[in-house]
């Protein structure tokens, strides 16, 4: 992928989640750049994100600020190939 297209993607994480663990190196393992924003220990920002999401579980991820999904919506959308497209910007 060229580095200079990607949208820009932000992983809320929580404390020792497996499953954030997993979303981190998927992401990684396809050289994604991201920001990586612990939210396992600001109460505020989980109420946000249960609200904004409708989930009270992490990982949470946006690309370029669009609401994406946890693990299970990444792995989709790797195996089906949408997730490189959604990172540079295609859809």
């Amino acid at each position: 992928m060229n580095q200079n297209i990607q949208q820009e993607i932000e992983l809320y994480v929580g404390h020792r989640s497996w499953r954030c663990w997993c979303t981190r190196r998927l992401l990684a393992r396809h050289g994604y750049r991201f920001d990586v924003i612990d939210a396992g220990a600001d109460s505020q920002l989980r109420s946000w994100l249960t609200h904004f999401s409708g989930r009270k579980t992490l990982p949470y991820v946006f690309v370029d600020a669009r609401p994406v999904g946890g693990l299970s919506e990444i792995r989709s959308l790797e195996r089906s190939g949408a997730l490189e497209h959604l990172v540079r910007g295609e859809v």
